[in-house]
This record gives structure tokens, sequence and C-alpha cells, in this order.
């Protein structure tokens, strides 16, 4: 390779593996030996064709449906030996984060798309060929034969599954094992979406969405430690947001982009990277505070965004918002005096009297409760006794899921919260997810199949039924980072770990096993891997063990 070639050169740092499929779901169509497609063999092409599966098509289309087993980022490889027309057979290849989205054609009652990540695709395969077609979300792939009296001999079909191939240094395991379930699916859904940069979905938002940014960092931390893409996915979003912009047009994410800067900072303890954001931070700061009119109320105008299922409630949106401005205030005043900037630290803080002298009413909306709880604007056990805990796992958000949580930890309700748990994460399993979804109500379960089969007389196809707003029916993504916010939950709250100061050099342990009667696990730090394990005892007492590295000081 020359110099002017290799001087170009940007390197890719995921890694790309073959997986083969877990089993055959539907075939149609004359079609023989599909199971030596579920068998491992070389990845290679040859000469000569043996055992092979045949899809033919002179008497109808031949089609098949397969399952990889898990929700993967990606795409196929499709090792052909012949194709009865010499020049390509033409086929179509569709994938799916559920059977049916993989069943399905595009628009319709279902509303299948083809955008931001081609999962609906026509091309040729032809002989002797070894194909890489794709790369999305998705768990399930249709083929179909569609060229008219023609044969295709196939060697094998392989996920192509590209990930970061980062180690898994936290971890979590306790008493029950649906919890430690939810625990690792919130900490694969974000893997899955952190590739070079941090996605909010690998099927179709490959964006980064810096709001949807803050649960997925603290899953990051929590599981990968500090790994590259945070500050690379904060730089992008800063670059790409000159101001007086707001960060993905949204006033609330740039609240959201400085509560992220804060928070990694806490964990990295990295105040050189701190002062390269600092010029930015103190535009952001000027920006924000001129947002605030004389009774204390947020007034931006751009982008008054909380999530998806409060968009249709604007007084709920207001006082979210009016939260999450006076938490931005405080993540940047902590930031300026970390920097050693008093002025602008004062100011912040004079900002955050401004806005804690406006009123502001959850009007009975969880997500809205919890960040008023979380900046100190309502006190934690009445929104918990009045709102949060009210029916349950109902009225819960994705996106938000960590901040309510979170307020009813405040509150002491940690059986109430693992209780929510079980039931709102936990019921995303039961429906055959491997991954967490964008949006998800506990009502869609009641009839509802499961998304790794076809819905029988009377059950409800969950994914192309429900989904609102930009995500309706099958564009719904069935893995959404925002909603990996249990992963670090469990950590922090049921671990009990806290970060008190920059760089971890200071963690307070204090377990919350509510009905538990164990719990295990591990926390990265930049010192190195902490080893915490709790032990409910006969008197209810719990014993502790903590194996912390030099550097850390542990307070419990």
């Amino acid at each position: 390779m020359d110099k002017e070639t290799t001087d170009t050169i940007h390197p890719d740092e995921r890694k790309s593996v073959y997986l083969l499929p877990r089993r055959i779901v539907w075939k149609q169509g004359r079609i023989s030996n599909e199971e030596v497609l579920l068998k491992e063999r070389e990845s290679q092409i040859s000469l000569a064709a043996w055992d092979d599966c045949v899809m033919d098509s002179t008497d109808g289309q031949a089609s098949l449906l397969l399952d990889f087993g898990n929700e993967i980022h990606g795409g196929i490889r499709i090792l052909a030996w012949k194709d009865s027309t010499d020049r390509g057979a033409r086929v179509r290849i569709r994938f799916g984060e559920s059977v049916m989205e993989a069943m399905s054609e595009p628009g319709g009652e279902g509303n299948a798309t083809n955008d931001h990540a081609r999962r609906d695709i026509r091309t040729e395969i032809g002989m002797m060929s070894m194909n890489r077609i794709g790369e999305t979300g998705f768990r399930f792939v249709r083929i179909d034969l569609e060229e008219e009296n023609a044969s295709l001999s196939l060697k094998s079909i392989a996920a192509v599954l590209v990930y970061k191939d980062a180690p898994y240094l936290g971890s979590f395991s306790c008493s029950d094992p649906l919890l430690n379930r939810i625990w690792d699916v919130g900490a694969y859904t974000v893997h899955l979406n952190m590739q070079e940069y941090i996605w909010d979905g690998i099927k179709r938002d490959r964006l980064v969405w810096v709001g949807d940014m803050h649960p997925e960092t603290l899953t990051i931390r929590t599981v990968f430690g500090a790994d590259a893409s945070v500050a690379r996915s904060l730089e992008f979003i800063r670059k790409e947001t000159p101001l007086p912009g707001w960060m993905n047009g949204m006033a609330s994410y740039t609240m959201w982009y400085a509560i992220i800067v804060h928070d990694w900072f806490m964990y990295t303890g990295d105040l050189e990277w701190l002062r390269s954001q600092e010029e930015y931070l103190e535009g952001i700061s000027r920006q924000l505070s001129e947002c605030i009119d004389e009774k204390g109320k947020d007034t931006v105008t751009e982008g008054r965004f909380l999530d998806w299922p409060s968009s249709d409630r604007p007084d709920v949106v207001d006082a979210g918002v009016q939260a999450i401005h006076l938490l931005a205030a405080d993540s940047l005043r902590k930031l300026f005096m970390a920097l050693g900037k008093q002025g602008p630290a004062e100011e912040c803080a004079r900002d955050m009297e401004r806005l804690a002298c406006f009123p502001a009413d959850a009007d009975g909306s969880k997500q809205a409760a919890a960040l008023l709880v979380l900046a100190g604007l309502r006190d934690a056990e009445e929104m918990n006794g009045s709102v949060l805990a009210e029916g349950g796992a109902e009225g819960m958000s994705t996106f938000m899921g960590y901040y309510i949580l979170t307020a009813r930890a405040m509150a002491g309700d940690y059986e109430g919260c693992l209780a929510c748990i079980r039931d709102y994460w936990g019921g995303m399993l039961e429906l055959g997810a491997t991954t967490f979804w964008e949006d998800f109500d506990v009502k869609w379960m009641e009839g509802a199949a499961s998304i790794d089969r076809f819905p029988k007389e009377g059950e409800t196809d969950v994914h192309g039924t429900y989904g609102d707003y930009c995500y309706k029916g099958y564009r719904h993504s069935l893995c959404h980072g925002w909603a990996s916010g249990v992963t670090p939950w469990l950590t922090e709250n049921v671990l009990g770990i806290r970060i008190m100061e920059p760089g971890c050099t200071k963690l307070e342990i204090k377990p919350h096993l509510g009905n538990l009667s164990w719990a295990k696990g591990t926390f990265p730090t930049p010192f190195g891997v902490v080893h915490i394990s709790h032990k409910k005892k006969k008197d209810g007492s719990i014993e502790s063990k903590i194996k912390a590295p030099a550097g850390v000081t542990v307070i419990s």
C-alpha cells in the first residue's frame, strides 16, 4: 500500500464476527436441505457444491425466514455456489427486529420503513460468490428468490455482527435472576449503540442525540468504564452546534449536554478535557441564563422536549424542562467551580435561585414529577406517594425510566422500584425482547404475541400495532440506548455506588437490597475495578465486602 493511501486511511475500531442462524422460522415454495444453514461451515466459497441449500422458483417464489437469536447490529453474508441464470439471480432481503417486521411490506398499516439504514434491499446473487449485504439493526432476516423459474444453491447465510470490542468491566448479579437478565440486556442494548460514536438506535436513528446520551453515558461508565466514544460524541455534537444554536435543534438537549459533561467529568476526573470545553460551557451558560424571565420561568421556545409520551401535554413539558434547566445550571455551577471560574459559578447559582422561584406542576406525569424531585423542586416522598408509585409500571417511559426510579429511590421506595423494574423492563423480555425498546407501555402486553413468532388468531402484533409520533408500527426501534437506564440504576442503588469526588477518588457504597437476599458486582473506575458483595443477614442487617483499588477511598 502506498503512502498516499495510508495517509488517508481512517481506521475502523470496530470488529466484525459471523453468527449462524439459530432456527428457521418459516419457509414457502420449493426449498430443500435448509437445515444445513444452521450448521457451522467454513466461511469460504469453493468450486464444488455439496450439501447445499437450494431455493427454487420454478413453481413460484421461494422464501426463508431466519432467526439469529438476538438483536444485532450489522448485515448478512451469503455464500452462493450456483445460480441458474449465469448472471446473478434477483433476491430480496428484509431485515426485521421482529418476525413481523421482516415479513412486512413498506408503508401500510404496519408502517414498515426503509429510512436512515436500509432494511429492505433488492440485489443479485451470482455463482461462486460471497455477498455482504446491509447494515442495520435486526434479529430476523427474510430472503426471497424473486427471479422467476430459477434456482439458487447456497452454502451458508451468516449474520455479520459489527460491534466495538470493549470488555464488560462492570457486572451485577443478585438473588433475582430476572433482575440479572435485565441488567445484562440494558448493557447489551448500549453496547450495540456504542459504535465509533454513541447512537440512539441501530435500526433507524443512527445519530448522536445528545439528550438521549445521558442514560447511555451512565450505562457506559457502569459497564465499560471511560470509553472514548463518549468524549468523541460530545466533541462531535459541540462542533456541529456553533452558538447560539441549540444541540439537535432542541434547547433541552443543550441542557442535557451540560449535565452529561458534569457527570462524565465526575467519573473521569479529566480536568484537561474539561478545560477544552470551557469556552463552550460559558457560552451555553449565558445563553440559558437569558431564557429565564422575571418570574423565574424557563422561556426557551425552540425544542422544548421532555420525552415522546409527554409531547402532547405542554404543561408537563414546561414543568420537566424547568427542572432540566435547573439541573443544567447546577451542573454548570459545579463545572465552573472545578475550573476555578468563580464569576460564572455565581451566575449559575443565581440562575438556580431564579428558576426555583417559579411554581411548576407535574400534573400527574411521572416524568415531570421525577425531574422536579431530582431538581429539588418537589419533595420525593410526596411525589412518590401521589404520582411516581401510582399504578406501578403504568405511565413509565423508556427514556425517563432512570429518573423515575431515581426519584422513587430518593423517597426510600426501593422495593417499589424493583417491582416496577420487573414489570416494565421484564415486560419487554416477556414479549421476546433481547434489547430494550424506544418506547413501551405495559398495557401493550395484554393479548400480545411475542416478537419472535407469528401472532395466533386473536393475538396482537405488538411491533406493528403500537408506537406513536415518529415511531409508529414497525418504524419503532426495538434497540434504543436511552432505555438502558435500569442498568446503572441497579448498580447505583442495589449495589449502592455513588461517585463523591471527580475521578472516582471517593465512592460512597450504601446498598439497598429491598426484598433481595444478596447482591454482588463490579464497578470500573479510572484506578481499576471495585468489587462489591452484599448479603442480608437473619436480623435484616447487611454484611458487605468491598475491595477497591489504590486511589479509591470508600465510605459507607
